[in-house]
């Protein structure tokens, strides 16, 4: 099964001028600066999107302050500067309370609505059980995000117009580097919140993990590319495990096909290390964050070729 096959494909319609895209839109491309080598890399950030639509706050029990404790606040800061050693960036816009980009388009909790649901929608996912399909039904530590059961009619107008262009850029970026270099390196990146984090206890150190490397238990990614990062964020001084509890999304297991030359890998970071939970404002920590970040970009921009 390809990439290509529409029974895979979460959107088919045109994303736009992928060189680019304005503040208003639904993601943001930076494609490699002038004079960076161009390399088959993709950094996504999808949960760290600041737009809160009106109709969203309108319909909404709790406020604005406590549906962004589901951001992955400041992660696109994080990799800002991965297009100046020739990485191409995708950050969404629209946050993660509005359209949860890293979920199924359709994965849709039925008793969030009001009229019922379509044949194709995904209404019995552990995420949506959860309480986290595409339009999440809960934020911060459990409150129900609405006052009002939705419309099918709004669903489908998040993902019209945030989920599907997102994912059809997404795709796109992947076609154009298989195309140009013989495979693709996704990495999705994320955080975590700090309870997290200390839930898994690392075997070497005794204590919590630093960050999390999601590979669908290898599925998504050649073992080298997994490898080759941990160790460079071992050698950064980070503690760091695979799988545990997150071992990618949505994003990494759709797109993750390495016999196929699309590689995939989510990376979770404790939020603690860079943020103030509460108030999402940016800690000292963020600087020794973004050198990880410029760090691991060099490692993958010198050794991607041993992929191929």
């Amino acid at each position: 099964m390809t990439l290509t096959d529409p029974a895979r494909t979460p959107a088919t319609g045109q994303a736009g001028d992928l060189s680019g895209e304005p503040a208003s839109a639904p993601f943001r491309i930076c494609r490699p600066a002038r004079g960076a080598a161009a390399t088959p890399l993709i950094f996504a950030s999808p949960h760290s999107g600041t737009i809160y639509p009106e109709e969203l706050l309108a319909a909404a029990a709790v406020g604005k302050a406590l549906m962004r404790r589901s951001e992955d606040a400041l992660v696109d800061e994080l990799i800002a500067a991965a297009p100046a050693a020739g990485v191409t960036t995708l950050t969404a816009s629209f946050a993660r309370a509005y359209i949860d980009l890293n979920r199924d388009a359709w994965e849709l909790d039925p008793a969030m609505f009001e009229d019922e649901l379509p044949p194709h929608v995904h209404g019995r996912s552990a995420r949506v059980a959860a309480g986290l399909g595409a339009i999440a039904r809960l934020a911060g530590e459990g409150q129900k995000i609405y006052a009002r059961k939705l419309t099918f009619d709004e669903a489908r107008h998040r993902i019209e117009t945030a989920h599907r262009p997102y994912h059809d850029a997404l795709a796109g970026l992947i076609a154009e580097a298989r195309a140009a270099h013989g495979l693709a390196i996704l990495i999705d990146w994320h955080s975590m919140p700090s309870a997290a984090a200390r839930s898994v206890v690392t075997p070497r150190h005794g204590r919590g993990c630093d960050i999390v490397l999601g590979d669908r238990f290898g599925a998504a990614c050649a073992p080298a590319l997994t490898r080759m990062i941990e160790k460079a964020l071992e050698g950064l001084d980070f503690q760091v495990v695979r799988n545990m509890p997150y071992a990618g999304g949505y994003t990494t297991e759709f797109y993750g096909r390495p016999a196929q030359q699309v590689h995939a890998l989510q990376i979770e970071i404790d939020r603690g290390l860079y943020l103030n939970e509460t108030t999402l404002e940016a800690t000292e920590g963020l600087e020794r964050l973004k050198s990880m970040a410029a760090s691991l970009t060099a490692a993958l921009t010198e050794g991607w070729k041993a992929l191929l």
